[in-house]
């Protein structure tokens, strides 16, 4: 059962939300990165009925997330590769895979991240672009208006108080 849309909402959270919050679509990402593409593959990793899987595989190529790919004409068989976009949530599935190690696995890996260049186990950690600095919590930001800011961003007025 689909859930109701919240892309309405002028929120980029929201927006994003729309596109990958749907627990498979997370997890049929998750295996594409990990080098799943098939359609037949994704479907024996994930454990997940051909419809569920067909109609969020067209979900997220519809959103522009993964890019469908024929690698066979007679069956016509596809494969599913991230675009740019799909790239991009990288950083978001490292920053819920580290969550989910520390909170429900008990601190252990199921999967370890290994940085390339220098062989560590990767752990994700948020920096400031400008000075680079750790960002820990959202104690160490501050709310500002952006360009798009009024109506139905969930902070216009609950939270004015913290942009004094």
């Amino acid at each position: 059962m689909k859930r109701t849309s919240v892309g309405h909402l002028n929120s980029a959270s929201a927006k994003a939300l729309d596109v990958f919050g749907e627990f498979w679509n997370l997890l049929i990402i998750r295996s594409i990165f990990m080098g799943v593409t098939k359609f037949e593959a994704l479907q024996m990793d994930l454990h997940i009925s051909r419809n569920i899987l067909t109609d969020r595989l067209s979900s997220l190529v519809e959103a522009g997330v993964l890019e469908k790919i024929i690698y066979n004409q007679k069956p016509k068989r596809f494969e599913y590769h991230l675009t740019e976009k799909g790239d991009d949530l990288f950083a978001v599935m490292s920053m819920i895979k580290a969550w989910g190690d520390k909170w429900l696995m008990d601190g252990s890996q199921a999967v370890s991240l290994v940085h390339n260049d220098c062989g560590a186990n990767f752990a994700p950690q948020l920096t400031c672009c400008l000075c680079g600095k750790l960002v820990t919590g959202i104690n160490d930001l501050s709310l500002a208006p952006g360009p798009r800011w009024g109506g139905q961003t969930g902070w216009d007025s609950s939270h004015e108080k913290l942009m004094d």
